[in-house]
């Protein structure tokens, strides 16, 4: 049988480009987009999807997903911006219905292994930063993807923290960027980019880039037909695309 699979949010960016995607696919049914403002309980009722896919707002997928886990879809969340406890949350509920689901801040297939190479080189230099470019409409600054990134990397650190130049004198407040974890954050919102990240890592004589582009929107459909079809397959909950593909750092 088809996957039922709605999409919330499917006039949006990433959404319209998802919903023509699944519509086109055989082992697929869409059924559907559910927008703001319409009646997210009769949506459910009516189209009983198996998968809910969500790209909205960060002040509206909390409501969306929960109401989906408890109508017993899977949910796929695109949408950043989500905490810790947010997270959490949406992985008790998924346990309690005995769903799969996910939360990924980027279902580009390319920026998972963009991050998990970075990883792999975080051990070994001496400071690092990111600098991530997306549109200009992009409501949150850094990206989930980028916040991400620099957790991960300060944590493969363990107690030997990223050195950090501070520019002793600042002229232009944010110039060095945010910091998580000694790892600078820098955000660019230009209209022309999609989603590019790239990771520079440092060492006296030498850097190494790792980049990521994204050259349209169409770079996220693999990733949530994968995610799609695995949490519909099996009650486990995944925190991040990485850990759908299995990619581990051993």
């Amino acid at each position: 049988m088809p996957i039922k699979v709605a999409v919330a949010g499917h006039r949006g960016k990433v959404g319209a480009i998802l919903a023509v995607a699944l519509a086109a696919e055989p082992d697929v049914d869409y059924v559907g987009g559910f927008s703001r403002g319409e009646d997210l309980a009769a949506f459910l009722h009516e189209k009983r999807p198996r998968a809910f896919v969500d790209f909205t707002r960060p002040s509206d997928v909390m409501h969306n997903v929960l109401a989906a886990i408890a109508a017993g879809a899977s949910p796929v969340v695109g949408t950043t911006g989500l905490s810790a406890a947010d997270v959490d949350k949406l992985e008790t509920a998924c346990n309690a219905k005995n769903l799969g689901g996910i939360v990924a801040p980027n279902f580009a297939i390319g920026a998972v292994l963009m991050m998990h190479l970075a990883e792999i080189a975080a051990p070994h230099f001496d400071g690092a930063e990111i600098i991530e470019m997306h549109h200009a409409t992009k409501l949150d600054a850094p990206s989930g993807t980028a916040l991400s990134t620099a957790k991960r990397l300060a944590a493969r650190r363990g107690g030997k923290p990223f050195s950090h130049k501070k520019a002793e004198k600042v002229t232009l407040e944010g110039t060095r960027g945010g910091e998580e974890g000694n790892v600078a954050v820098h955000s660019i919102r230009l209209p022309g980019f999609v989603a590019d990240q790239e990771v520079i890592f440092g060492l006296p004589g030498q850097t190494l880039a790792i980049a990521h582009r994204t050259t349209s929107r169409e770079a996220y459909v693999p990733g949530v037909l994968l995610a799609i079809r695995k949490v519909t397959s099996e009650p486990r909950f995944y925190r991040g695309l990485d850990e759908l593909l299995g990619l581990s750092l051993g």
